[in-house]
């Protein structure tokens, strides 16, 4: 419906949350431990822990704000390619990224699926995000673009409707759907969580998502005009028109263990950069997530942050960066 794309029943498998999907689909696609695939330099950190216990090799793709660096893709796909390892799959959150909130706008996407056809490696989009918007025009799916039967979505409801029904979904189309499934050793997914939310949206999905999005987006505004009045001089941040998170990029000399300790033992909690980051590296950023908050804890919080990070600096000079890379 968002994306006007018909849809057969036929090419979807329900699964336990997003995270069965993601999980499933990288069993799926892998031959043997130490098989490469594709990630975003920073990612989710549920996707990256899935793929270091599979034992995936990754391989990590820089971001700008407008996603995937598609010219470093295409040299590393170029070098694995000479080393005869051509990653089983891309592994991209193209739709309000996390932890970024960058969206890839659609003719980037479109380069995407060309770089991903020529040298012939399966694209897995990941748009647990993509209903959460608040500005501007909706960028369209990967799988919305082009019909390569080879692409693979994956959707979760945790973000509109509620984190505890553990319900998503795969969408794909034979024989790759097919694959998929071969792997599901499980007795299949909650059917009543299915059954119930069959009922809830019987009337349609956008008059509840909607109203969520709604509450949601006072608290992004709220978090951006704190972050501004409190930090401007500290730090640089994303503008997400969508999705549940702000990435910010902190001075680089501050300790992040140190903050982190510092916040922390006030109250505020964060994700540091090191936890998306596909290696681990110490990277000088942090996450803000916003969704779960009240109003009254982003305007208690913000400023605890902003004084934690003046705190643990070793200069009092403004910032001697303007954007985030």
């Amino acid at each position: 419906d968002r994306e006007g794309v018909p849809v057969d029943p036929d090419h979807i498998m329900l699964t336990n949350g997003s995270m069965q999907a993601v999980t499933q689909v990288a069993e799926a696609m892998q031959d043997a431990p130490g098989d490469t695939c594709i990630v975003e330099e920073v990612s989710y950190p549920g996707t990256l822990a899935a793929y270091r216990s599979l034992k995936l090799d990754r391989d990590g793709i820089p971001l700008s704000e407008e996603g995937m660096q598609l010219d470093v893709l295409e040299k590393q796909l170029t070098r694995l390619a000479a080393e005869n390892r051509t990653p089983k799959f891309i592994y991209t959150i193209t739709t309000y990224q996390n932890p970024t909130g960058f969206t890839m706008p659609a003719e980037r996407r479109r380069q995407l699926i060309d770089i991903a056809r020529r040298f012939d490696v399966p694209l897995v989009e990941d748009n647990c995000y993509g209903d959460v918007h608040y500005d501007g025009d909706v960028e369209p799916a990967i799988y919305a673009i082009d019909d390569d039967p080879r692409h693979i979505y994956l959707c979760s409801l945790s973000k509109i409707l509620a984190p505890g029904l553990r319900l998503g979904y795969v969408l794909a189309r034979p024989p790759m759907l097919q694959k998929i499934m071969d792997r599901r050793h499980d007795a299949g997914s909650n059917t009543l969580a299915a059954a119930i939310v069959a009922e809830f949206y019987k009337n349609g999905i956008w008059e509840h998502t909607s109203f969520g999005n709604q509450a949601l987006k006072v608290k992004r505004d709220l978090t951006l005009s704190l972050l501004e009045s409190e930090l401007a001089d500290q730090c640089v941040w994303s503008h997400p028109v969508g999705g549940l998170f702000i990435w910010v990029r902190i001075p680089e000399d501050i300790s992040g263990k140190a903050l982190l300790e510092a916040a922390n033992a006030r109250g505020f909690h964060y994700l540091p950069g090191i936890s998306f980051h596909y290696q681990n590296a110490k990277v000088p950023y942090l996450r803000l997530a916003f969704g779960h908050l009240t109003l009254d804890q982003i305007r208690e919080g913000i400023p605890i942050l902003a004084q934690c990070i003046r705190e643990n600096r070793k200069s009092n000079e403004p910032r001697d960066f303007d954007s985030l890379f």
